[in-house]
Parts: C-alpha cells; sequence; structure tokens
C-alpha cells in the first residue's frame, strides 16, 4: 500500500512534467500499471449536469470506450456523483468496472472509470485516491488549455454565451468548515444576462446573484459590467453598501439606459452577522426546520435605475442548519412557474447542494420542454455555522 502511494505522488510529478492536454493520458498509463487496468477514461460533467463527456484513452478498444456522450438520469455515473462514493460493477463475465467521483472541494468535475480483472477494499481505496488527485490536476492544468472547456459543454455556443460563462465562478460548487454551497445557470436560447458568484476570504462568504436586462450579446455586455463592477469593489475591501454603489454606477456610466436585479451578500464566518442588499431581485428562499420561507426584505430599485439612491444594507437572519436558495426570476418564468420551489426544497432536504442546484435545472428545463426563454439561474447555500 505504502509502494503505491509513492507510485501516485510519482504519477503527479509525471503529470506535471508532461503537457497540460497529455496529463490525463499520464494518470491513465500510471492505473494501467498499478492495477492491470484493461481500460481507463475519464468523463467530464457537463456545465448543466445533466450528461457527461468522455475522455478516450488512446489504446482503448471502440467496444470498451463506450459512449462519448451519456446521460447521467439514473445511470451508475448518476449514483457516484450523488454520493461521492464508487459503484464496482460486473463487466459481461471479464472482470469489474470501477466508477470513481472526480471532485474537488465539492466541485463534481466527473468520473474515472476503470475496467479491473479483480477489485479489493484495498484496490478501490487506492482508486479513489487517484480520483482526488486526477480533481488537482484537472483544477491545475485547465488554466493551460481549452481540453476543460470543451469537456464540459454538449451543444455548441453562441458569443453571448461565451461570454456569460467566462463571468461565472471557475468551480460551480464549494465546501467549508462553515458551509457547503452550488450553483447552476441554464442559459435561454437569446441569453438573457443572468449570472452568480462568490468568493471567500479568511473571515467573510460573499455571494451574489444578479439578472442584466435585455437579450443577446447586448445582455451579456451589461453583465460584464455588474459582474466586475461588483468584483472590483469586494476586492478592493469596499463594504456592501459600496460595493452596491459601485455596481450602480458602472450601469449608469457604461449601460446605455438598462439596468440588472440582483443581490449582494456577505456572511461572517463567525457567525456574528449576515448581511444583503436586494435591488429589485425576487426574495430569497430559506429553509428551517422544515419549512420553506420568503425572507420579505425590503426590495431597493435595480442596479443601474437612475432614481436609485444609497443602496439598504439589511441584516439577514441566517441560522446553522438553514439552507438559502437565492434565484432569478427565469426559474418562475410562466412555464417554470409550474416548478414548485418550496416543495423541492423540503424534498430535497438531506442531498448536497448539488444535488438541490441539479434538480431545479432538471425540472425547470423540463417545465420549458428543453427551450427554457429566459435564463434560470440558482444559488444554494447550507449554513453550517462556525468552526468548533
Amino acid at each position: 500500500m505504502e509502494r503505491d502511494r509513492i507510485g501516485l505522488a510519482e504519477v503527479l510529478a509525471a503529470a506535471e512534467k508532461a503537457a497540460p492536454v497529455r496529463s490525463l493520458d499520464v494518470v491513465a498509463h500510471n492505473l494501467r500499471e498499478r492495477f492491470g487496468a484493461r481500460y481507463v477514461s475519464f468523463l467530464f460533467l457537463d456545465v448543466v449536469g445533466r450528461r457527461l463527456l468522455r475522455v478516450h484513452e488512446e489504446k482503448a478498444t471502440p467496444q470498451e470506450r463506450g459512449a462519448d456522450q451519456v446521460s447521467l438520469a439514473a445511470s451508475a455515473y448518476d449514483e457516484v456523483l450523488r454520493t461521492q462514493r464508487p459503484v464496482v460493477a460486473p463487466e459481461n463475465g471479464r472482470g469489474q468496472r470501477v466508477l470513481a467521483p472526480v471532485t474537488n472541494r465539492g466541485d463534481a468535475i466527473g468520473v474515472l472509470e476503470l475496467y479491473l480483472t479483480h477489485v479489493t477494499e484495498d484496490v478501490l481505496e487506492q482508486v479513489e485516491e487517484a480520483a482526488h488527485a486526477l480533481a488537482y490536476v484537472i483544477v491545475t492544468d485547465r488554466r493551460f488549455t481549452d481540453l476543460y472547456h470543451w469537456g464540459n459543454r454538449t451543444a455548441s455556443v453562441t458569443l453571448a454565451a461565451e461570454i456569460q460563462r467566462q463571468l461565472l465562478p471557475s468551480a460551480p460548487s464549494c465546501e467549508a468548515a462553515e458551509f457547503t454551497l452550488a450553483g447552476a445557470l441554464v442559459p435561454a436560447s437569446d441569453i438573457a444576462g443572468d449570472t452568480y458568484d462568490y468568493s471567500l476570504d479568511e473571515d467573510t462568504l460573499h455571494l451574489s446573484i444578479t439578472d442584466a436586462m435585455g437579450h443577446d450579446v447586448d445582455a451579456s455586455l451589461m453583465a460584464t459590467l455588474v459582474v466586475n463592477a461588483s468584483r472590483g469593489a469586494r476586492r478592493a475591501g469596499t463594504d456592501l453598501a459600496e460595493q452596491a454603489r459601485q455596481t450602480h454606477q458602472a450601469l449608469l456610466d457604461h449601460g446605455h439606459h438598462t439596468f440588472a436585479t440582483g443581490q449582494l451578500l456577505r456572511i461572517a464566518l463567525d457567525g456574528s452577522s449576515a448581511q444583503l442588499v436586494n435591488a429589485g431581485h425576487p426574495w430569497p428562499l430559506r429553509l428551517r426546520n422544515g419549512t420553506v420561507d420568503e425572507i420579505k426584505l425590503a426590495v431597493n430599485l435595480p442596479f443601474g435605475v437612475p432614481a436609485q439612491g444609497t443602496y439598504q444594507v439589511q441584516n439577514l437572519d441566517l441560522r446553522p442548519g438553514d439552507r438559502l436558495l437565492l434565484y432569478t426570476d427565469g426559474v418562475q418564468e410562466r412555464q417554470a412557474a409550474a416548478v414548485d420551489l418550496a416543495a423541492l426544497l423540503r424534498d430535497t432536504a438531506t442531498e448536497h447542494p448539488r444535488e438541490i442546484v441539479r434538480a431545479l435545472v432538471n425540472a425547470v428545463t423540463e417545465a420549458c420542454n428543453g427551450h427554457v426563454k429566459d435564463d434560470a439561474t440558482v444559488l444554494c447555500l447550507d449554513w453550517h455555522g462556525p468552526r468548533a
């Protein structure tokens, strides 16, 4: 076991020496050598969380490779990602197929798939370690290549969508001792400017969700103004009121008479405060002790509306065990209104935020018969409270 772990360290070093587009091949080769695997492949989770896209290993036969795209619904891959545990299944009398989650800090990147002759508990533990290490390889290498951007796309992307996607956090999910969060965006056919964002510093969790008015590239450009003004103010260390003011001013100065709704939140990791600015946006939902309520705080005018003065910073009642859901109006537009958000929150109360987000995305997409007419964006936060 110790020798194999040293081998894992060696393969990580080899992956670093290889070109970023070859690091997956290096890891696959190592797994073949260590476990005698007939075939190793990696499947990326797409940006909407409904399909997996396979990255082939060069030495695999067409029969071993399987489909290039795999539907996640009711599959073994879905079980792996949902439970974050490996799955072992017999494979046509020729050994066993092992599926292991490739996840980094709660961000489910995809699934590692191997075909092995024999699987012991020791081998399974080492495969899990390899899958976890692979997550770090991918997180590092995706800064240098488009391979991983290609790997999570199941459809062609318009210019507006490309702009919009680059505004989102690089990881849609994050875990820490104090919280767990996940977000998702279902783009409309003519992009309508939704974004979500989060950031963590030493003592504060920052969250935002915004919806820029308009369509197509114009909406994406307005979303660019909103997100970058908000991030710039946050990174400069301003307070929440000033972050809201700078976001508002960016649209007044450069927004061509458009506006954006949004919410900005700051949560102290020591549990001492949670604050929110609401700029014309739908109220958040909070699940507490099995009951879902709208948090009916004051609503200021949207960012970019000249009549708005100083934005009101309000205290948010947030307690350990609470689940908070932020969403844009596309989640409740005419067709999607059939989706019962409160019921979905209650029914998925024991699931990871990643799963409630995925359930909401699927419900909204199905309610709209696959053609979402307005961006639908959700950001789900589980607040665990300060570390002991």
